[in-house]
């Protein structure tokens, strides 16, 4: 069942809105949660509707692959949890040279700064503890994605 349990994160935005949107704040809020497949779920509409933005597309789906690493990670995949961190960062890495930048603002890092986590996250060893009943998962990242808000 998970984190989003009998939950709705809304309706899909257009690719204008989609940073601000809730549905990309509640992928971000099961990302720092550790809940990966949720986050990637909940991302997944809004690459769809990113087909006229390529560096929405392209950031879009480099969230989905650094979730989907977390799931490998946290399954102990290690093998997929390399390749998805290191597509996700080739992602990140092209939408760092593109003209127009609107992610920092809406995750707190800059896309190349992003690049450089999932790189690190694949690079050093993860420990986790199993969850007892009724406890959180423990997140597999060391960064959270912080969204600045639109007064600051």
């Amino acid at each position: 069942m998970g984190h989003s349990y009998q939950s709705d994160p809304g309706t899909v935005v257009t690719v204008e809105e989609s940073l601000r949107s809730n549905v990309f704040r509640w992928g971000i809020d099961f990302f720092n949660h550790g809940y990966y497949r949720e986050a990637h779920e909940a991302w997944e509409p809004l690459w769809h509707a990113a087909k006229r933005s390529a560096q929405h597309r392209l950031f879009f789906q480099g969230l989905i692959l650094l979730a989907a690493a977390g799931v490998k990670i946290r399954e102990g995949k290690r093998v997929a949890a390399v390749r998805h961190a290191a597509r996700a960062a080739a992602l990140f890495r092209q939408v760092a040279l593109l003209p127009s930048r609107p992610f920092e603002a809406a995750i707190g890092l800059t896309p190349a700064a992003l690049a450089v986590e999932a790189e690190a996250a694949i690079t050093s060893p993860t420990v986790l503890r199993d969850p007892m009943p009724g406890q959180l998962p423990e997140p597999v990242y060391d960064f959270i994605l912080a969204p600045k808000s639109e007064s600051g």
